[in-house]
């Protein structure tokens, strides 16, 4: 990888963009605009804040362990889809069958024990074990780097800085949105619609699961 501004930053943000709309970060975005419902702006906000920066900070190490250990890292994103694909499935079934006022009295028990901020910042370490498929230019680039050269210092680093950014990119459309206060409550109503269509909320997390299941287990990874 030639470590120039295109490859650095302009191409991880755009990927990042690019990445917010794919099916494994929609339902990432689904379910952290749930998490935020009913708090305040200002506490959305710094939330969303805290959320995207541990996200990044997590994928940029992600991009220094692609780098350390090479070819063996497209195993590990392999089973963090089908892990969360899983998580997906197991969180919309309750929705589908008319039963989540279990799950939301579990999660908000578990997540009523820790700070909000805290919460935000597990949030985003977990979504951030989900790279989406976008990014696997980035991360053949940064194989490619550390078979050619080594794992050195400007190859870890820069490992670091374009997932990072990759990462960062993700989430900032939904750090944008927050910013106005008219996106704060479309935000609110988007996740009040898991209330009112319950059985569709369901069933989208479900397909959104069964999609990257099925990616993570049958998507050739391969350069381009």
């Amino acid at each position: 990888m030639d470590f120039t501004l295109t490859t650095m930053v302009l191409l991880p943000l755009g990927l990042g963009l690019l990445g917010f709309i794919e099916p494994c970060s929609i339902g990432s975005t689904l379910l952290f605009v749930k998490y935020l419902e009913g708090k305040s702006p200002t506490n959305k906000l710094s939330q969303a804040i805290v959320f995207a920066g541990t996200r990044a900070v997590f994928i940029g190490l992600l991009g220094v362990l692609a780098v350390l250990v090479g070819d063996a890292f497209l195993g590990f994103q392999r089973a963090a889809w089908i892990i969360l694909g899983a998580v997906y499935i197991l969180l919309g079934l309750p929705y589908l069958i008319g039963k989540t006022q279990a799950l939301r009295l579990s999660l908000g028990l578990n997540l009523g024990r820790i700070s909000p901020l805290r919460g935000s910042s597990l949030i985003g370490v977990f979504f951030g074990l989900n790279i989406p498929a976008c990014a696997t230019p980035l991360i053949f680039a940064l194989l490619a780097t550390a078979t050619a050269s080594g794992s050195t210092g400007a190859t870890v680093a820069g490992g670091f800085v374009s997932l990072g950014l990759f990462g960062l990119a993700l989430s900032l459309p939904l750090v944008a949105v927050l910013l106005f206060k008219p996106g704060g409550r479309a935000l609110d109503g988007l996740a009040l619609l898991s209330q009112r269509l319950p059985f569709w909320t369901g069933l989208i997390l479900i397909v959104l699961g069964a999609w990257s299941i099925w990616f993570g287990m049958f998507a050739k990874l391969q350069p381009a």
